[in-house]
């Protein structure tokens, strides 16, 4: 099988080796569990529950009339025992704490929904929108909004994207190699949903066991085709996806549907599959506890609202010399400053590392030597960026297709001389919203 990839990138130890033989296991959960009203991309969601109220499993607890949004909904059974204000990693938003009294009654409204093919396209995204669906890949972008394209484009393709280049990562290669099933379930009801020709399986080559699976499972079905990729950083990024499956660009700005493509993640497709089987929305996920700081790595599943702290002492603990954890990989992923936050929709991983892997290196010089030009896989000048960045010529700033960053990490991974290129992109991104709001 022909292997397909981009140009640029970079090729860090993938770290699968830890879980990626490790089948998913039910995950403990917390006496009180927090649920932020912000889980995904888009305008936060408002409480639709109050202090006292009795929840049950599957209810919605948190909603926006935003078109770019997706509603929340409580994975245990209790009662509400608080609604604040909190501060996590990712930011500040709204939680809503409730009490688990450990029964896991389930709401009386959920029930299976009727075959796919018996639902219209309108009918199947509002019950991808009703159960709180987002990208589970990591970005937490609403799925019902990428499955509504506007009316003067057409989705030719469905990319569906089980490369997870991220090291260490292996929820989705466990939800592909257990759940194959409900994949393609999933995306068939997308097909439908977007009226798309073809979709294509798109998997890294590191996870030749679930290529080996889907190329049977899909052999006597000409619109599903698996796609073999090179095992490569930022292979699972959406245009650089696109590029190598189908060598079509996303040109700058835009996105990947101008170009005919709708690209959804493998275990996002499992979930509308699972919805639409039970009725169930979105209120847990697998996520990959990993890193050579973990005594015993795990792939979990997980009620959102779940606390870090807990799946890691279900993981047998830390040992002794770890300096960081972080929630996601370690390229795109964010440190941590307290175990006490809760897993969310986009939780692919919580990673715990060793000073040995994550030392720190002090910044140098730079050489000029293009090593960050050659690898980012957005064409764009690394380093001329960050100098631009650091002097505040904001001129200079668009001339170099800031927003075009993606912050991959691939720039600051390759660099000799360790300068914290990714980093100052994230803060040039800062400032110049910044000077746009004065």
């Amino acid at each position: 099988m022909r292997k397909y990839t981009f140009r640029g990138g970079v090729h860090p130890d993938d770290a699968k080796r830890f879980t990626n033989t490790l089948p998913i296991v039910t995950a403990n959960c917390d006496a009180e569990m927090e649920f932020p009203m912000r889980q995904h991309i888009g305008a936060e969601c408002i409480p639709c529950v109050a202090v006292g109220d009795e929840v049950l499993v599957g209810q919605k607890i948190g909603d926006s009339d935003a078109f770019v949004s997706a509603p929340i909904h409580s994975s245990i059974s209790g009662k509400v025992k608080a609604i604040e204000a909190r501060t996590y990693a990712s930011g500040r938003t709204t939680v809503v704490i409730i009490e688990n009294d450990g029964e896991y009654k389930t709401h009386p409204d959920i029930a299976p929904a009727p075959h796919y093919d018996e639902l219209t396209p309108e009918e199947l995204v509002a019950r991808v929108r009703g159960a709180g669906i987002t990208g589970l890949g990591g970005a937490g972008f609403p799925t019902h909004v990428k499955l509504s394209p506007p009316k003067d484009k057409t989705a030719e393709y469905l990319i569906i994207n089980g490369a997870e280049c991220e090291p260490y990562v292996t929820a989705d290669h466990r939800v592909m190699l257990e759940r194959a099933d409900l994949v393609l379930y999933g995306i068939a009801a997308e097909m439908k949903i977007l009226g798309a020709k073809k979709a294509f399986i798109c998997i890294e080559d590191n996870k030749r066991d679930a290529i080996d699976l889907f190329a049977v499972a899909t052999r006597d079905n000409p619109e599903i085709e698996v796609v073999a990729l090179k095992k490569k950083y930022p292979q699972g990024s959406e245009k650089q996806l696109i590029d190598a499956a189908l060598r079509r660009r996303v040109p700058a700005g835009k996105l990947p549907i101008d170009v005919g493509v709708v690209v959804d993640n493998i275990s996002t497709a499992a979930q509308i599959a699972i919805t639409l089987k039970t009725g169930m929305p979105l209120i847990d996920r697998v996520v990959t506890v990993s890193g050579d700081g973990v005594k015993e790595p795990a792939n979990y599943q997980v009620r959102i609202g779940t606390s870090y702290k807990t799946l890691f002492e279900q993981s047998g603990g830390f040992e002794e010399d770890i300096v960081k954890v972080i929630a996601g990989g370690p390229m795109m992923g964010q440190a941590q400053f307290s175990l006490e936050d809760p897993v969310i929709k986009g939780t692919s991983s919580l990673l715990a590392l060793r000073e040995k892997t994550a030392r720190y290196f002090e910044e140098g010089s730079c050489l000029r030597c293009g090593k960050c030009v050659d690898v980012c896989p957005m064409k764009l000048i690394p380093m001329g960026l960050c100098d631009a960045i650091r002097a505040r010529d904001f001129d200079r700033v668009e001339k170099l297709h800031l927003s075009d960053c993606m912050e991959c990490g691939a720039c600051s991974y390759i660099c000799p001389a360790r300068r914290q290129l990714t980093q100052t992109h994230r803060l040039g991104k800062t400032l110049v919203k910044e000077r746009g709001t004065k």
